[in-house]
């Protein structure tokens, strides 16, 4: 019997191989698989073997199961990976810490330029804005006039209004 090399018994089953693939569940992955194991054949000596179909079906066989492994493989390391820089693998709600950063400076330099308004100006700001406090409560716990109260809140929004037209200049 003439011995046929591995890739011309290759390209007269590639369809029956395909098949193969498909068959066996690798789906989509059928073709990409197929050329995996082409590429493998053009670098192999093929001499030493005597029955190339049924060696061409084991290798494809095996090939897709290489395929799985592999991305069974990176889907755990994604995961790990996910896990360890993030904490649960799930997207973060957290700003990135340069836009913390940034936003913490802000907020400073924001509670800074209230602040010289007068510290009652700033903790009424702070109570009504933050702490979700009504201007009547505020107005009641610090014994002053809900007008007084409304007058501050003007004074602490004039300053930020102020602080931004200042940093967009």
């Amino acid at each position: 019997m003439e011995h046929q090399s591995l890739q011309a018994v290759f390209l007269a089953q590639r369809d029956a191989l395909l098949r193969f693939l498909i068959a066996r569940g690798a789906g989509d992955n059928a073709e990409d698989i197929l050329q995996d194991l082409w590429l493998k054949l053009a670098d192999m000596d093929d001499s030493n073997i005597a029955s190339p179909l049924p060696y061409l079906y084991r290798a494809a066989n095996n090939a897709m199961h290489d395929r799985y492994r592999k991305d069974d493989r990176a889907r755990q390391r994604d995961h790990e990976w996910s896990d360890i820089n993030r904490g649960t693998g799930e997207a973060s709600d957290l700003p990135l810490p340069d836009r913390g950063l940034i936003a913490s400076e802000r907020l400073a330099a924001i509670e800074k330029r209230i602040g010289k308004e007068g510290p009652r100006v700033f903790e009424i700001f702070r109570r009504f804005r933050i702490d979700g406090i009504s201007q009547r409560q505020i107005a009641e716990e610090m014994e002053i006039s809900l007008s007084a109260v409304e007058k501050d809140l003007q004074k602490a929004y004039r300053a930020v209004t102020e602080w931004q037209e200042r940093e967009e200049a």
